[in-house]
């Protein structure tokens, strides 16, 4: 499953739509369209996605070791 395919599968999950997606990270439907159909998404991106859907962004390690990325540590 791509990045996009996950994001996708991420906002049906949320119950929320691409419309307001693109209203919270503050760029037009097409801009987010364009994003989708290339796959290019950033970090920061990422991280916006992850607070709007209420899920989390993270590095998984062994022995139950996570980094979670959050909105607070975009600069």
């Amino acid at each position: 499953m791509s990045v996009t395919d996950k994001i996708r599968a991420t906002i049906n999950l949320s119950g929320k739509s691409k419309a307001e997606l693109a209203a919270y990270l503050n760029i037009s439907n097409q801009s987010l369209s364009n994003k989708l159909s290339r796959g290019s998404f950033s970090a920061e991106d990422l991280i916006k996605i992850a607070d709007f859907t209420g899920s989390t962004l993270l590095f998984e390690f062994k022995e139950d070791q996570k980094i979670k990325l959050l909105k607070e540590d975009i600069r």
